[in-house]
């Protein structure tokens, strides 16, 4: 059994060795080791908060997007709204004008047809006053073709004025 049981010597030197490798560890790896882990930590810990910052960034941006969507929309339907109305009045101000001018071109034409009218009336009395002094003067020379029918419309004449 003394082969399965270890010496005080051995433990000793073992515990000696153990501690000096503590210390040389705790010295020289344990300490950058540690500062490597922290910076790790530290690191990892800031890149999560940039993460979270980003994705609130995101958030606050997808939101003044929506918000600047949904004032586009507005500002957009406003405009086809005022384009309407401006289009409607544009069309209502041509068919008032259409108006207008038909009226203008029906009194125009009105006027020609009457000046037309007067002009035709005023020819019609010309020849029928031209016709009426023909015949007269047919009348007159077929009356008064001889010297007796002459002398008779002068004593008629003379008759009636003595009557007046």
């Amino acid at each position: 059994m003394d082969l399965l049981t270890p010496g005080i010597g051995l433990i000793f030197w073992q515990a000696v060795v153990f501690l000096l490798l503590v210390l040389l560890l705790g010295k020289f790896a344990w300490r950058p080791i540690l500062d490597s882990l922290r910076i790790r930590e530290e690191s990892i810990e800031e890149a999560l908060r940039a993460a979270e910052e980003a994705r609130a960034e995101m958030a606050r941006l997808k939101a003044d997007n929506e918000k600047l969507m949904a004032q586009a929309r507005e500002e957009r339907d406003a405009m086809l709204k005022e384009a309407t109305k401006m289009a409607n009045q544009i069309k209502e101000e041509a068919k008032e004008e259409a108006k207008k001018i038909s009226a203008k071109m029906i009194e125009d034409a009105k006027a020609a047809i009457e000046a037309e009218k007067e002009a035709a009336l005023k020819e019609v009395k010309n020849q029928v006053a031209e016709l009426s002094v023909e015949i007269a003067e047919k009348l007159i020379r077929k009356t008064l073709g001889d010297k007796k029918a002459q002398q008779a419309l002068v004593k008629e004449f003379l008759a009636e004025a003595n009557l007046n």
